[in-house]
């Protein structure tokens, strides 16, 4: 017989973690500011300015800023995600490529979202699962993100940017810009 676990947010942000509605999409990304959440993981920043360099020089957006958290395997503090609700139109937010930081990088998206601010939150394959539990966790089970192929770290630049390649429609799609 089946039994039913607790789950506790590792985080201890889960006081107010009811809202699971996203933020209004874009129509489009021309002249946006994209904000790239970087949680410095090997990696993270090339994923990141890979994506960013597509959204700007495809998709028309105006311009991206870099951010970079203190730690991966926990949520960006509040007052960098109010930085980033500040300034920034859309956010990505990479790269999740260990359990910790694959549930703390669905969290900062969570967290943007609920900052009134469209986010994509990027996760590696291998940590599909503890990303769900933290969107589950937050009571967003249905928060949607991607997954890119593992591993990251041990990437080459051109490896990583085939990996933004690959991303970039699903990157759109949880934005809700066409491509």
């Amino acid at each position: 017989m089946a039994t039913h676990e607790l789950l506790l947010d590792p985080t201890g942000a889960a006081e107010g973690a009811q809202e699971s509605t996203l933020s209004p999409r874009p129509v489009t990304l021309s002249g946006l500011t994209i904000g790239l959440l970087d949680n410095t993981k090997p990696n993270a920043t090339l994923l990141l300015e890979e994506i960013g360099t597509l959204l700007t020089g495809r998709h028309g957006a105006a311009e991206t800023r870099l951010y970079t958290k203190d730690y991966f395997g926990t949520p960006a503090k509040s007052e960098l995600i109010a930085q980033i609700a500040d300034e920034c139109d859309v956010v990505v937010t990479a790269v999740g490529d260990c359990g910790s930081c694959s549930a703390a990088t669905v969290a900062d998206g969570i967290l943007l979202e609920r900052a009134g601010v469209p986010t994509v939150s990027i996760t590696s394959d291998s940590f599909l699962m503890s990303g769900r539990a933290m969107a589950h966790v937050q009571g967003f089970a249905g928060f949607d993100f991607h997954a890119v192929r593992h591993p990251m770290a041990s990437l080459s630049a051109q490896e990583v940017h085939e990996r933004a390649l690959e991303a970039l429609p699903n990157v759109l799609r949880i934005l809700g810009v066409e491509d």
